[in-house]
């Protein structure tokens, strides 16, 4: 590998390329904060705050009653079921500090998707939110049931118990409900856990414990656990928050979901490391937001491309005062130059792209903030060897061309839970270091910043022609009718494939365009060949509950329609 890699030259200044990580667990980081900074809100819960010590405090209270009560014990695997909230970041840390693993899920999954969970983790213990209760009450098997298979225990928990004060901001609907009595062995309320006022055990947990095992997303066969250790989880914690120069002085918009691990690192864990405040939102709302980051002073904001294009179309935001805010950051999808350049003209900041997995704890790649590149990957950030191969052969490839991006790095997980199978086949070997193939295919440029290309199963073969959807879809965004647009592959007798646009119309431009209007355009946009020759109008998209189009969704209902015809 070369010696000196181009990216290299446009590293962010002070910041060292080596990055030493803390040998602890993340329980550790809210008894120093704690410590540190004990009468500082750590929590906006719209209005209403929680501190340092406070959260700290908790956090024992609850681990405490997860192992004397619950029988949680050291490497258990324990569910964690809920919308963003004061409760998710408490019930994070408390199953850690209880020396057991953390199962992020998704709060869109229903009971039948929640049983893989919990069968494939043999977790026995959720916490889950009193709103979601009834989608995991079919899989509570009290202990001494006739059935043993399934949680033994439910801590249920609910959002207004948070609420301390009033609010006058518009709150989701399933926040604003009051506590409702539990009752059933096993089922427990959080507000009577935490006031058990039990003490933990000793902690345990090192840095090489596992920590967190998000699920990806299962496009293909049912989702797996990636086994992150502390160390893992540490990584990208830290080094995002030095990478974007954080301090204890950010106030941080805590929107994207902590289950997903953008959110996870970059809007819970590396802020409770260095002790700034999270403004924490249960559901996207764009008015919301602009009034929360208004009201508390926000600094920086983590977002996806789709948040930003709603935010955006808020005929209202030029009202709000967002002088505070100085730093956008987030991933995902590329953002459109069209959106990026109205977020710079609003804002007067630069929306700074990163791109990281749940197998990875988030980010690998991040743009430089003082030369970021629109629509692109970033550069690898501290200890990452990024390096793009021929997916076909694995031999790696010059800069410039197309092939699958591999990563070694710290924050790489340990491998999928109980799937030996499908751990082989995630991982490489160069140069006698082991390498996760991630399934994305990018291309390097001269300066070594990454440019994403698509995923590798969704290129468009046109014929004969390669058509990236991620490239025609960020060239559509420019028209100015379009509120967001996917691109999928539709059959085509003549030419095997051709492209298909999915497109949401602004709302004040509904009626007035039409789909030929759009293909129309696109051809004196793009080359021929990428160019969309069918256009569907939808309402809106599927997304996942991290916000990312489901492109795959789109396009498996395409393969259906094709075959039918």
């Amino acid at each position: 590998m070369n010696l000196s890699p181009p990216h290299l030259a446009h590293w962010p200044k002070g910041l060292p390329h080596h990055l030493t990580l803390p040998a602890t667990s993340l329980v550790y980081n809210a008894e120093v904060s704690a410590r540190r900074y004990p009468d500082k809100p750590f929590i906006v819960y719209y209005d209403s705050a929680l501190t340092f010590a406070e959260f700290h405090e908790e956090v024992n209270r609850l681990a405490g009653y997860l192992q004397h009560d619950c029988g949680v014990q050291a490497g258990d695997r324990v569910l964690l079921y809920l919308q963003n909230s004061p409760q998710w970041v408490v019930g994070y840390y408390a199953i850690l500090r209880a020396n057991a693993v953390v199962v992020p899920v998704n709060p869109m999954n229903l009971t039948e998707e929640l049983a893989h969970y919990v069968s494939d983790s043999e977790a026995q213990v959720a916490i889950v939110a009193q709103d979601l209760l009834p989608q995991l009450q079919p899989l509570h098997r009290p202990a001494g049931a006739s059935q043993a298979a399934g949680l033994e225990h439910l801590i249920v928990a609910t959002y207004s118990d948070y609420l301390h004060q009033p609010t006058d901001l518009r709150l989701p609907d399933f926040v604003s409900p009051p506590r409702q009595a539990v009752s059933g062995t096993g089922v427990h309320a959080w507000h009577q856990a935490l006031a058990a006022c039990r003490t933990p055990g000793p902690h345990t947990a090192g840095p090489d414990d596992l920590c967190v095992m998000p699920y990806t997303s299962g496009t293909t066969g049912h989702p797996k656990g990636c086994m992150h250790t502390h160390r893992s989880a540490a990584c990208t914690a830290v080094g995002g928050m030095l990478w974007f120069g954080r301090t204890q002085d950010a106030v941080m918009l805590s929107v994207l979901p902590f289950f997903h691990v953008t959110g996870m690192a970059g809007g819970m864990n590396g802020p409770l490391y260095i002790g700034a405040t999270i403004v924490v939102m249960s559901r996207w709302d764009r008015e919301t937001a602009a009034r929360l980051m208004e009201r508390h002073r926000v600094t920086s904001w983590q977002a996806i491309s789709t948040m930003v294009v709603d935010f955006l179309a808020n005929p209202e935001i030029d009202r709000h005062d967002l002088s505070s805010l100085n730093g956008i950051r987030g991933g995902g999808a590329a953002m459109p130059a069209a959106v990026a350049h109205k977020l710079k003209a609003l804002t007067g900041l630069d929306y700074v792209e990163g791109y990281g997995m749940s197998e990875t704890m988030a980010a690998t790649h991040i743009n430089p903030p003082h030369r970021p590149k629109p629509q692109c990957l970033g550069i690898p950030v501290f200890d990452v060897d990024a390096r793009i191969i021929d997916p076909a052969t694995l031999k790696e490839l010059p800069p410039g061309e197309t092939g699958e991006v591999v990563v070694h790095a710290p924050q790489v997980m340990q491998g999928y839970w109980r799937n030996e199978t499908a751990t082989r086949e995630a991982f490489i070997e160069l140069d006698g270091r082991r390498f996760l193939r991630t399934g994305d295919l990018a291309r390097v440029d001269e300066d070594g910043y990454f440019f994403m290309m698509d995923r590798l199963k969704r290129m468009i073969n046109a014929s004969g022609f390669k058509v990236w959807p991620a490239e025609v879809e960020a060239l559509m965004y420019h028209h100015p009718a379009i509120h967001e647009v996917c691109v999928i592959g539709a059959r085509d007798a003549k030419r095997g494939e051709t492209v298909k646009a999915v497109v949401v119309l602004k709302p004040d431009q509904q009626g007035h365009v039409t789909e030929q209007d759009i293909i129309d355009w696109s051809h004196q946009h793009m080359a021929a060949y990428k160019s969309p020759r069918l256009v569907e109008f939808a309402t809106h998209l599927p997304k996942s509950g991290s916000g990312k189009i489901m492109w795959r969704t789109l396009q498996e209902a395409q393969d259906r329609l094709d075959q039918t015809h």
